[in-house]
């Protein structure tokens, strides 16, 4: 048998961005990927088993991008997919007339793909982002990402080291 044998082509079916959890041990404030969304979770309730069946889980939750609701149910014993959400802070550069961001990485690189986001939930953090910058402040801007996507999420001004 040769080493080339044991190569395999690992497919990109979106399994990097969720690994697996038991659906009975999601928690309130957690996140779960329900009907193929990445959300935070508002509410888990579980029902006793029944005569025939498993104990249930019923979650609810928030895209993380969109805000929009989602429901769904699983048995407690089964697991259900979560997606890798990950936070990071970046020092605001500038905020370009089309919406877009320059942000800066620690290590001083920049990163340039990113826009103000643009829903009407967001619009409170929009305001107070654009009026923080015109006023001169130092931002730090917190983008949430998750499944490939990116999205802001809040600023807070630098402190002084």
């Amino acid at each position: 048998m040769s080493d080339d044998e044991n190569q395999f082509e690992q497919g990109n079916a979106g399994s990097s961005h969720t690994y697996t959890e038991s659906a009975g041990s999601l928690k309130k404030g957690g996140y779960v990927m329900l009907k193929g969304h990445p959300c935070k979770i508002t509410d888990v309730s579980t029902s006793k088993a029944g005569k025939h069946g498993h104990a249930k889980a019923s979650i609810v939750g928030k895209d993380i991008f969109t805000n929009k609701t989602y429901e769904d149910s699983a048995p407690t014993s089964h697991n259900i997919d979560v997606p890798f959400v990950t936070k990071k802070e970046y020092t605001l550069m500038d905020i370009q007339a089309d919406g877009f961001v320059i942000l800066m990485n620690e290590d001083g690189s920049t990163k340039e793909d990113l826009k103000l986001p643009e829903t009407e939930d967001d619009f409170n953090l929009v305001k107070e982002i654009r009026e923080q910058f015109d006023a001169g402040k130092d931002l730090l801007i917190s983008v949430l990402s998750a499944m490939g996507e990116e999205k802001i999420v809040a600023c807070r001004e630098a402190q002084d080291k």
